[in-house]
């Protein structure tokens, strides 16, 4: 009885995430003043920093890095692709794959301008901004596809997607507490993602604390688990993987409740048993 409610709590969730819109979130999440990177408190800055600061100072590198649930998004992997040969994007909305592969493909129509990204991490690697159209191409280089994931079943992707020994690195933003209609649902899902990397790979999750809900499109809220930062660590340690640091952001006073319930954000780096 409780695995069936398990099984409709996904589903469910499954169903709420067919109404989400990628071009309604990305105005509403990556662009002023959520992405405003004049200000230093500023929330992508922020995000883009600790992924640039893990592999860089980190020393995450390897052949094959692979996003969980990207989205419609693609700065998240905007600094691993110099520490990468392959890049692997996922998700489980058809709606988000063509979002990317219109990025991919170069051919324009695309929903959001990617190049302030592009400067941005740019600059943090002690590069000119103007050095951004060189990312962009190695971006497309190294993505070698986009996919369809389930992070809620015990395979997650096709078979014959990535090689047998698995993943060098998995990062994942904003999917597991945001497709989990549990917490028990979302330890499941890490558990699942963690089939796909090698032992002794590292896992850079990023995600949001205390937030119970966000805008996915006009007049949709999408329902999402309130983690804490205690949870967040158990669920990982019941999943197989050893905490290497967490990192917190706290709201500024000014953008708190522009799109979500959200108090903050967490960044973890941990690897694979």
């Amino acid at each position: 009885m409780e695995e069936k409610g398990a099984e409709n709590g996904v589903a469910n969730m499954a169903a709420i995430w067919q109404g989400f819109d990628p071009v309604a979130y990305l105005q509403n999440e990556y662009t002023p003043p959520q992405a405003d990177f004049e200000r230093k408190d500023s929330h992508v800055s922020w995000r883009l920093g600790c992924l640039h600061r893990a592999f860089t100072e980190g020393n995450v590198s390897g052949e094959l890095l692979v996003d969980i649930g990207s989205g419609p998004t693609l700065h998240q992997v905007m600094s691993g692709c110099e520490a990468f040969n392959k890049v692997l994007l996922t998700d489980f909305l058809e709606v988000n794959r063509q979002e990317l592969r219109c990025w991919l493909q170069d051919e324009g129509g695309c929903s959001m301008d990617w190049t302030p990204f592009l400067q941005h991490v740019c600059k943090l690697e002690g590069r000119q901004p103007s050095a951004w159209t060189e990312k962009a191409a190695r971006l497309r280089q190294v993505i070698m596809d986009i996919v369809p994931i389930d992070v809620h079943s015990p395979q997650p992707l096709a078979l014959d997607v990535l090689p047998s020994a698995g993943a060098d690195c998995l990062v994942s933003c904003y999917c597991l507490e945001s497709a989990s209609p549990d917490l028990a649902a979302f330890t499941r899902a890490l558990g699942n993602i963690g089939r796909l990397l090698r032992p002794g790979g590292h896992l850079l999750l990023i995600g949001s604390l205390g937030m119970s809900y966000y805008n996915g499109a006009p007049g949709l809220k999408i329902p999402t688990i309130p983690v804490n930062e205690a949870q967040v660590c158990a669920s990982l340690k019941e999943s197989g993987y050893t905490l290497i640091m967490l990192e917190v952001y706290t709201w500024p006073q000014d953008t708190i409740g522009l799109n979500d319930d959200s108090s903050g954000d967490f960044f973890v780096n941990a690897i694979k048993e």
